[in-house]
């Protein structure tokens, strides 16, 4: 697949807005940690393999492991995350597929046991900002830069 087109290059004030709005998420003073896997999951969920790239590797950087992030998808199943860290996953998933729950009582319930209102405000402002950061990426078909596995010999 070929990138249709370069959303920054075409519409720069719109990417400095969206940029505006990250860099609010990124100075909220939620974890940075934490973020990561709500970017890391909301990109599986919308499967898009450049935010996914992205997100995998600033969370290594951060010291995430290989081994939680190839969980991710079955975090449910794993005691390898934390409570907080599993009412924000579960939040991701929820307002994600807003069409799909719209954001089960039971979901907010357990998210607010871990989230004080104005983080709540901004775990939500994350998720909405990746998945936009996401349909970006994945309208455009914006290409990841990909390291490839080496022939084994």
């Amino acid at each position: 697949m070929q990138q249709r087109i370069d959303a920054m290059k075409a519409a720069p004030g719109a990417y400095k807005a969206m940029a505006g709005l990250q860099s609010y998420v990124d100075q909220s003073g939620l974890e940075r940690s934490l973020l990561e896997l709500v970017k890391i999951r909301t990109s599986q969920i919308n499967g898009c393999a450049f935010c996914l790239v992205m997100h995998t590797n600033e969370a290594r950087k951060l010291g995430e492991t290989d081994d939680r992030m190839h969980l991710l998808n079955a975090w449910r199943e794993v005691p390898a995350f934390s409570e907080r860290e599993r009412a924000a996953l579960a939040w991701v998933e929820a307002v994600t597929l807003v069409a799909d729950s719209h954001v089960p009582d039971e979901v907010y319930d357990e998210v607010r046991k871990q989230f004080s209102e104005k983080e709540l405000v901004d775990l939500t402002l994350a998720i909405v900002t990746i998945n936009g950061w996401n349909r970006i990426s994945i309208a455009t078909r914006a290409q990841p830069r990909v390291k490839t596995a080496k022939a084994a010999a």
